[in-house]
């Protein structure tokens, strides 16, 4: 697995490779913009260029955007879902002038039209996208939730029937939150429900159709259904749950990416958390393990990320 985090733009998109890979980045999430906004500003032309070439000069293996948190593709109120495919279609582009992977995505909630009306919501909103914009290669994944109030894709039934319901399925894939699966009733801090939690992921969305993983330990219990983000090691999954997660070789070229706490020391915890995860990692011959986190870049963190 690619170990990564998400970094901020404050300091411009050309930076935020420069900040990853200071503190041991293998990739990068970002956002493109506000994530409390709908819209923001375009995205210049040179600066999606020196974003790409930052990007294979610091050796990222990969990115994504993450969508903003206004987004519900599953709402049944008309204002709400124009809005919301505005901003699908206008992220997905500023993420393919980017050059990104994927782009993640929270799928959304019914808020009471029920599972079956937001999944054909979801489907039918992300048909359209995709049909209107061909020859686009950034991937949208739909992110699983944790299950709170009436959120949809806590479960992988959910998610598969979305992206078997698609008209161009490649155009689509899944990222894994663990503090989402852990929250949604999924304990896999033991070999057996490890192997429990892949093979459901294989008899249902498929392993091939996970994209990302965003990397989180959990404040909350186990079914708890909260989406409450911890460091790495110091939550209900603790170090030891993730052993098998970032060492598995169906993902060793997906992604993971941190959206664990930071504080006012920048991006000192993800540097801690990154060095956490490498340690769960075999080491080389020379007694050191495969890459090491080296430092902090900024002391100011980014938005907080769910």
């Amino acid at each position: 697995m690619y170990l990564g985090a998400h970094i901020g733009i404050a300091g411009g998109l050309a930076r935020a490779p420069v900040e990853g890979r200071q503190i041991g980045c293998e990739a990068i999430q970002i956002f493109s913009k506000s994530p409390q906004m709908w819209a923001g500003p375009p995205i210049a032309p040179e600066g999606a260029v020196q974003f790409r070439q930052a990007v294979v000069r610091e050796g990222l293996r990969a990115t994504a955007v993450h969508h903003g948190y206004l987004l519900n593709l599953a709402s049944p109120k008309p204002a709400m879902l124009r809005q919301s495919q505005k901003a699908f279609l206008d992220e997905i582009q500023r993420a393919e002038l980017l050059g990104v992977d994927g782009l993640i995505f929270h799928p959304g909630a019914h808020t009471g039209s029920g599972v079956e009306a937001g999944i054909a919501s979801i489907t039918a909103n992300l048909n359209d996208t995709f049909l209107a914009t061909p020859g686009v290669h950034v991937r949208a994944l739909l992110e699983n939730s944790a299950g709170q109030g009436t959120t949809l894709c806590s479960n992988f039934e959910e998610l598969q029937a979305i992206v078997t319901g698609l008209e161009t399925p490649a155009r689509a894939g899944v990222a894994l939150d663990t503090c989402h699966l852990f929250a949604a009733g999924f304990d896999f801090r033991t070999a057996e429900g490890y192997g429990a939690l892949v093979d459901r992921i294989r008899d249902t969305i498929g392993i091939e159709r996970v994209h990302a993983f965003h990397l989180n330990d959990a404040k909350s219990g186990l079914g708890s259904h909260l989406d409450r983000h911890e460091n790495i090691g110091h939550g209900e999954i603790g170090l030891e749950g993730f052993r098998h997660l970032v060492n598995d070789r169906r993902w060793r070229s997906v992604p993971g990416y941190l959206e664990t706490p930071l504080d006012e020391n920048g991006y000192a915890r993800y540097a801690t958390d990154l060095r956490a995860l490498t340690t769960l990692r075999p080491r080389t011959s020379g007694g050191s393990s495969v890459t090491r986190p080296t430092g902090r870049a900024r002391t100011r963190p980014p938005a907080a990320v769910k």
